[in-house]
């Protein structure tokens, strides 16, 4: 479990917690941290001044090092690149969009910037751009996605690309994270198992619905719209994907949406509300605290890993 990531980050292990929307806060990013990976706050579409006092709270729980991911399209981008660096955040992950402007100010911080890629053209901009690693995130993640399989996308992002690769989507164990190793990932990132962690803030409502998932629960509204999104099925996707089959307008189905996730994360509304996780949540169990999660994580993929004689 030794990699480039792990010395390019500072964490004893090449695990990353994603940076969801409304779930990833300080609590959830400093236990990962604490427990060995690397913790994210995701700063979404949240006002800078959120974010600050998020990276602080994080500090009081934690020395090790954390981490924000920071959604390009938000109003609010601009302040909050400006913030992580105030702050001294040690890594910045980044999605919907290209972080090419902030890479001048980010690196005099001393930041690692990682940017999310579903393409490898993307991949190859972001490392001439200066990226320090690449998180390829196929589309059996969680939230917005692109078309790519994990399976497809990591070994070709790896093989176009020379700083390191770290996998996304569709991981929850340690068969995932070999997997992974084997497609020439050197890390990983994963969200749904992280969210019904003891120390994951999300309503109780929200942890269930993963926890009772299925391995057909998933599903993929927005696709006509040009903003895939995938999420756990239920009456509000039922309805979306309905609307979609007839020919609804953007509109009308951003309607539909909005305020969902916030729904379903703080008021635990599962049913209208977008329950967002990835394909893998059918094999989410159990709970487990962030520690024992990761422990379990490592002890998983290092007994496959040496069974493939990948120790040698």
């Amino acid at each position: 479990m030794k990699t480039r990531v792990n010395s390019l980050l500072g964490t004893e292990y090449p695990i990353i917690q994603g940076g969801m929307a409304w779930v990833a806060e300080y609590h959830l990013a400093a236990a990962v941290s604490e427990a060995g990976g690397l913790g994210l706050i995701g700063a979404a579409n949240a006002p800078a001044e959120w974010v600050r006092d998020q990276i602080r709270k994080a500090k009081e729980l934690t020395e090790r090092p954390f981490g924000v991911n920071i959604m390009l399209m938000s109003p609010y981008a601009d302040e909050v690149a400006k913030v992580i660096a105030e702050e001294g955040v040690k890594v910045v992950t980044t999605g919907a969009g290209s972080p090419e402007k902030y890479m001048k100010m980010w690196k005099e911080a001393g930041m690692k910037v990682i940017p999310v890629v579903a393409s490898v053209a993307l991949a190859k901009r972001m490392e001439r751009s200066g990226a320090d690693a690449l998180v390829a995130e196929g589309c059996e993640a969680g939230g917005h996605i692109g078309e790519s399989t994990t399976m497809t996308l990591v070994p070709q992002v790896a093989d176009a690309v020379q700083i390191p690769v770290i996998a996304a989507g569709g991981i929850a164990d340690g068969r995932g994270i070999a997997a992974a190793f084997m497609l020439g990932a050197e890390g990983v990132q994963m969200g749904t198992h992280f969210i019904v962690t003891d120390e994951c803030r999300v309503h109780e409502n929200y942890k269930e619905r993963i926890l009772k998932a299925k391995d057909i629960d998933s599903r993929v509204t927005g696709r006509t719209t040009g903003h895939p999104v995938r999420a756990l099925r239920n009456d509000m996707t039922k309805k979306y994907l309905e609307l979609e089959n007839k020919g609804a307008g953007f509109e009308e189905l951003e309607q539909l949406t909005l305020g969902g996730l916030r729904k379903a994360v703080v008021d635990g509304d599962v049913k209208t509300g977008s329950v967002m996780a990835g394909q893998i949540a059918g094999l989410v169990k159990e709970r487990m605290s962030c520690k024992e999660l990761i422990g379990r994580l490592v002890k998983e993929t290092e007994a496959l890993m040496k069974g493939c004689g990948a120790d040698e």
